[in-house]
């Protein structure tokens, strides 16, 4: 079944977000590799169009060789078609049809929230990211961000050194860590965490890379913290994600003293400032909520097709 949908990720010309969302439906690979679907519309018009021209095998055969090397490397592979794909990434409806990774994926790591901030932040900033990463392990909460320098950077370091769980999300594929200097790190953060990618394994980091990968980081989480932001930051990008994906954002309490469009931001559904730890802790659902919920979402999308 994986062999099939990645095969079909292989067609120049689909749209993955609609294969993702397709692909969930009871009994709706086999639809897809039929050329027909029960969403609707130009996406997946020109989707199913580009199947039903298509001849599968030698990307059947193509993809079965790329996970023979990648399993014997020690990267895994989950898709929508798993039940450990992330329960919190089926909420958006952006998803991407299959996740590489390092390490390992578990149910709790629903009890989760993205930390992100800039590349070159400030001295309280890195301080700031590292302590909030901290507290938010000490209460057995998954921290999720971007393995860039600066607040990334921060963010995971301090869940590490609380011992708690922390999870990568590349802008990149799992074989090309980035930054480089980053890759020791990676190493650790797949020890007890995980390192996922959503390109297939040899993808380089590109302009276009790392926003797809904001919205995963979104996507995977309940909510996003907003540690700092720079003029070229993307966090001010997934804080706005998040908003469209119906997570939450917590802006820190001085972001929103320093910052004009933080303030504004605080009139968006979903947004609050927050001033310490538990002001986050007392948002969150539970795993067993948040797959109560991505169940509840594909019913929905059922009866509504």
């Amino acid at each position: 079944m994986s062999y099939d949908l990645l095969a079909l990720c292989r067609l120049e010309g689909v749209s993955w977000h609609f294969l993702a969302r397709e692909a969930q439906r009871p009994g709706d690979l086999e639809r897809l590799l039929e050329g027909f679907a029960l969403e609707t519309g130009p996406e997946a018009e020109r989707t199913l169009e580009v199947i039903r021209r298509a001849d599968l095998a030698e990307h059947r055969e193509a993809v079965a060789r790329l996970l023979e090397r990648t399993s014997a490397e020690g990267i895994r592979l989950t898709t929508v078609l798993d039940p450990d794909y992330p329960a919190n990434l089926r909420l958006v409806y952006n998803l991407p049809p299959f996740l590489f990774y390092r390490g390992e994926l578990r149910p709790d790591d629903a009890y989760s929230v993205a930390v992100v901030g800039p590349r070159q932040p400030s001295p309280e900033g890195l301080a700031r990211a590292r302590r909030l990463a901290c507290l938010l392990a000490a209460h057995g909460v998954t921290v999720l961000s971007g393995l860039a320098r600066g607040i990334d950077t921060a963010a995971h370091e301090g869940c590490l050194a609380a011992g708690g769980r922390t999870i990568a999300v590349l802008g990149s594929g799992i074989r090309r860590i980035y930054p480089p200097e980053n890759a020791g790190l990676a190493e650790r953060i797949a020890a007890g965490g995980a390192v996922v990618s959503q390109f297939w394994p040899d993808t380089g980091p590109a302009s276009s890379t790392f926003p797809r990968r904001n919205v995963v980081m979104s996507g995977m989480g309940q909510g996003t913290v907003v540690v700092e932001v720079s003029e070229t930051s993307g966090a001010r990008m997934q804080a706005r994600l998040a908003i469209e994906h119906g997570k939450q954002v917590f802006l820190l309490a001085n972001l929103v003293t320093d910052r004009p469009w933080a303030r504004r931001y605080l009139d968006r559904p979903g947004v609050t400032a927050v001033s310490e730890v538990d002001d986050i802790i007392r948002s969150l659902r539970s795993p067993a909520q948040v797959e109560q919920q991505a169940q509840q979402r594909l019913q929905l999308s059922l009866d509504l097709v």
